[in-house]
């Protein structure tokens, strides 16, 4: 009986011991393992030429993140054609500066964004099992200086598409954009931006912080050939074998974060986000991430094969 009670003791101390490894990778490492990933989607107009898209979304800044700062001060090197923000920038009351001198660069580059829910409102203490047993729960913290936020971009170049339709061009594309506020929070009015999206444009680009299946599908309706969202993580918190447990949304899980297909023509990006909650500091099998999309122009004749999807396996470089 002793030598059994003294087994189960080990085996707890170990399950201890690996549980406590487990969150402090999680919240240590991974949380702060950035990565860059690439992508190929063919997307444009038939005889477009390529477009590099940088894709960030969910920085949930604070002033005091320096390598998280440092890490997005490199991604001009990228060179991208455009920059899409997706929301969910900020996680302090005083974080807009840190954020503009981190995207610096990039906003002298051509932009567009839309908000989400932590652009608006900060974050509040809340319980944790309610990520995975009630996602649809609402808990607002402290306003946050958005406006000061859109200010800044918008002064700079970068495009406001909440409940906006634009057309310009980037490296001699034509683009038609339209975006919605953050359906997260209810906050999207896409009869704001309805109709049918320019039949002229290389590219027919939709933009929402949360990817709700009520908002892609009028995107998909009005003939956008992408929608770009954010606001999953990429499911945060992952299993091997498995994947996200949870998407916080309405999303299906196997749409959590990546490339798919929306619809019979549409594709779907989402960004699995570059931070985290500073109540939920950590993620696991999910480092966070950039993305790079070289679009290109579809298949002429009809539905492209499974392949063509974007979907093969992105090539990931720490930055």
């Amino acid at each position: 009986m002793p030598s059994a009670i003294s087994a189960q003791k080990a085996a707890g101390a170990i399950a201890l011991g690996s549980t406590v490894a487990g969150i402090g990778y999680a919240a240590v490492i991974e949380r702060n393992a950035f990565v860059l990933r690439e992508l190929t989607m063919p997307v444009l107009a038939p005889g477009s030429s390529p477009l590099r898209v940088l894709h960030i979304s969910d920085l949930h800044m604070r002033p005091g993140q320096r390598r998280k700062q440092a890490w997005l001060r490199e991604l001009v090197g990228l060179e991208p054609d455009l920059v899409v923000n997706t929301g969910d920038n900020l996680a302090h009351p005083k974080a807009v500066p840190a954020v503009i001198q981190s995207l610096s660069d990039l906003l002298s580059l051509p932009g567009i964004f839309v908000f989400g829910s932590n652009d608006y409102f900060g974050p509040r203490p809340k319980n944790p099992l309610n990520y995975l047993t009630n996602p649809g729960h609402r808990v607002h913290g402290q306003p946050l200086p958005w406006q000061d936020l859109r200010a800044a971009f918008t002064e700079r170049g970068w495009l406001d598409l909440t409940h906006n339709r634009r057309e310009f061009e980037v490296a001699g594309l034509h683009i038609a954009a339209a975006g919605v506020d953050d359906p997260h929070i209810a906050r999207d009015r896409y009869d704001a931006i309805a109709g049918p999206a320019s039949p002229a444009a290389n590219l027919r680009l939709g933009l929402t912080h949360s990817p709700e299946p009520r908002v892609l599908d009028r995107f998909a309706a009005d003939g956008y050939q992408l929608v770009m969202a954010g606001h999953t993580h990429g499911g945060q918190l992952c299993l091997p074998f498995y994947g996200a447990l949870v998407t916080n949304s309405g999303l299906d899980r196997s749409r959590v974060k990546g490339p798919s297909r929306w619809g019979a023509t549409m594709r779907l990006h989402v960004s699995a986000g570059i931070g985290t909650s500073p109540y939920a500091p950590v993620r696991f099998c999910c480092r966070p991430e950039a993305t790079l999309l070289t679009l290109i122009a579809a298949p002429i004749g009809g539905r492209d094969s499974h392949s063509d999807l974007g979907r093969s396996e992105p090539t990931y470089s720490a930055r």
